[in-house]
């Protein structure tokens, strides 16, 4: 009745507005009615929110990284501006594929979601054998003059493609259920050979949550846990480079000139912000003190130049993005829509939270960047996919677009 009621509403409008409105008037209605798959005045609140929300998230990562990285770039590449620059040139096609994902219907994507996905599984498998290695980790491959991170890159397609096993477990049969979970646990293993033990972790827990609510037992939810921690364990304890950070994590002024140094960097940057900051641009970790600024301990300059306030501010975003996941999902009209909503959010809020747990010390020292804000391309990319498609979610559960497709492929 609702959905019936809001048509005749948006009829009536739509008529008065060719009746009554000048001729220019109506062409500029029009060509941003064709921009959107929906009319921004029946966009359900929670997609207009979103679309601020995500606005202003973006804004402030280039305004963050300009700060952050300006020092570095100075001095290494001969350009204040280097790294700010790439990161817009490379924020044009995350919002061209940001609109792309706007217009596709999820049903689509779905669809063509599992070739992209195993295309990127055997690119993980190639970053173990020919893979630069950076730090200690092989995460990387060099395409001409393309550096691919597919452990990044494969996150949206993660989260469809757990939306295809979960949206109807209950009706899958076990041979398909085996070969999907066996598929999960080999690229988790391969994420964790790189090391990349934070985006395995990232990955398993995405993975757990979209379970629990696609309807997996709860005691099944808790095996595969307990196997994933003891899986992290023995990855730990078989890596030098993992066993030093958990050392350093758990007391990083036992050897702050080595092991411990960046934690201590990160702590002293979020101390010295006290309760304003220091003032946008007047960071003194980012001349060189802390390592990394500008990608996994960028959250620290953050906090160093805009203090507990603009901390808790951040948080509060976080806090409020996370409240509108939710209401995407649980406004959803099918599984498929109501896990991938249930997956953007996991994604986005859960892999912030841990770049913030890493860099006040209360998780060991990982290299996981910021959505929207750490400098690189590939989180970028794989941020504004997610985005589309938690946007998209919410503009298909007003029943306007959408449905038929969902009812074929149901039916």
């Amino acid at each position: 009745m609702e959905i019936s009621q809001e048509k005749i509403k948006y009829k009536r409008i739509s008529k008065r507005k060719k009746n009554h409105s000048p001729c220019k008037k109506s062409n500029k209605s029009n060509l941003i009615e064709s921009i959107f798959p929906l009319p921004w005045k029946i966009w359900p609140y929670e997609a207009k929110i979103l679309v601020i929300l995500v606005g202003i998230w973006s804004i402030l990562g280039i305004c963050i990284l300009g700060s952050a990285s300006w020092w570095v770039a100075s001095r290494e590449m001969g350009n204040w501006s280097y790294f700010l620059k790439k990161q817009i040139i490379w924020t044009i096609p995350g919002i061209g594929l940001f609109y792309f994902v706007l217009n596709t219907n999820i049903r689509n994507l779905l669809k063509f979601s599992r070739i992209i996905f195993y295309i990127l599984f055997f690119l993980i498998f190639l970053t173990n054998i020919t893979g630069i290695t950076v730090n200690g980790s092989s995460r990387w491959l060099v395409i001409g003059n393309l550096r691919l991170q597919p452990s990044e890159l494969i996150k949206p397609f993660l989260i469809l493609e757990a939306s295809n096993l979960f949206a109807h477990w209950n009706l899958i049969k076990n041979d398909k259920k085996l070969i999907s979970i066996f598929s999960f646990g080999l690229l988790i293993l391969l994420i964790l050979k790189q090391p990349n033990l934070s985006t395995a972790s990232l990955t398993g827990i995405l993975f757990w949550v979209m379970g629990l609510c696609g309807g997996v037992k709860l005691s099944s939810l808790c095996s595969f846990a307990s196997l994933g921690f003891i899986t992290g364990c023995i990855s730990i304890l078989n890596n030098e480079y993992q066993k030093l950070r958990v050392s350093s994590f758990i007391n990083p002024w036992k050897d702050q000139q080595e092991s411990g140094f960046q934690l201590v960097q990160s702590l002293l940057a979020i101390g010295s912000g006290g309760l304003f900051g220091q003032g946008f641009g007047l960071s003194i970790q980012k001349l060189q003190y802390l390592p990394f600024m500008y990608t996994d301990f960028i959250f620290a300059i953050f906090a160093e130049e805009f203090g507990l306030l603009g901390c808790t501010l951040f948080l509060g975003f976080l806090a409020v993005f996370s409240y509108i996941c939710l209401q995407i999902s649980l406004k959803c009209r099918n599984n498929y829509t109501k896990l991938v909503a249930i997956g953007c959010g996991v994604l986005l809020t859960g892999q912030s939270i841990i770049h913030i747990a890493v860099a006040t010390g209360s998780m060991p020292t990982t290299g996981l960047p910021l959505p929207f804000i750490s400098y690189g391309g590939n989180s970028l990319i794989a941020s504004f996919f997610i985005a589309g498609m938690l946007l998209r979610c919410s503009l298909e559960s007003t029943g306007y677009i959408g449905m038929i497709s969902t009812r074929k492929t149901l039916n």
